[in-house]
């Protein structure tokens, strides 16, 4: 029987896997493809997972089903979420991944306990006079040397522009650890993708703060959503013995 895995938590945190040691059903619970949702005792921990035929292809909506999933078992427990995809074969290489990987699952658990993660997206305007106006026009010799001049001078600015409104936010939010990535779009705008770890408790507080920060940081859209599963905080140093994974 294969297994599709959808996130790990300690086991105490789900009181019906007492005296079991075998999967036990989620009441009300569907996942992906529609299939029932179990909890899966293995040593201190439950996997959560679902029957899977491996014949059967994942969809988009297989992703959202995982994420789903994923939040719900999260409003009970501290939970680390597997990449959506992950699959273990059988039961022996479920148990082995976990055996495998015990210490750095507990670590885990132990460090992202009472967590939530927030997710913040910020859209800054990065059209304007010093746009450059060429794109792909061909160019060579003094014209060539000018345009790498002035495309050296807007990426500058543009890198100066986000690294003070990401200051800003920092500093309005104190988050317990972040991750931010920056990329500039098509469409001629900055965006800045940043993910906030707080204490779940904190909730209410960081979004009061958002509100805040919606009047306050000028030229640029920001839209929040949250409190998720801690994804961008799991060390990934464990292995996925037995497990495959597909993208």
């Amino acid at each position: 029987m294969a297994w599709y895995a959808y996130c790990i938590a300690e086991k105490a945190s789900f009181p019906e896997l007492d005296h079991h040691r075998k999967p036990i059903p989620l009441p009300s619970k569907a996942g992906v493809l529609g299939n029932q949702v179990f909890l899966y005792p293995a040593s201190d921990f439950a996997v959560v997972v679902s029957e899977h035929n491996p014949e059967e292809s994942l969809t988009q909506k297989s992703a959202v089903d995982h994420a789903r999933v994923i939040a719900d078992c999260f409003q009970q427990a501290t939970v680390l979420p597997f990449r959506f995809g992950t699959i273990f074969a059988d039961d022996e290489a479920l148990r082995r991944s976990v055996r495998s990987n015990q210490r750095q699952f507990s670590a885990n658990v132990e460090r992202l306990r009472g967590k939530a993660e927030m997710h913040l997206k910020v859209v800054l305007d990065d059209s304007g006079p010093n746009t450059p106006r060429y794109a792909t026009s061909p160019c060579a010799g003094k014209e060539y040397l000018s345009r790498l001049r002035e495309t050296a001078t807007v990426q500058r600015e543009r890198q100066t522009k986000a690294k003070a409104v990401y200051v800003q936010m920092h500093r309005m939010f104190t988050p317990l650890e972040e991750e931010i990535t920056c990329r500039h779009t098509e469409k001629g705008k900055i965006l800045l993708d940043i993910a906030h770890l707080i204490d779940h408790g904190s909730v209410a507080r960081y979004q009061s703060k958002y509100s805040c920060a919606m009047q306050s940081i000028r030229d640029c859209q920001i839209a929040l959503s949250g409190p998720w599963p801690p994804y961008h905080f799991i060390h990934h140093q464990q292995r996925a013995v037995g497990a495959v994974a597909h993208a």
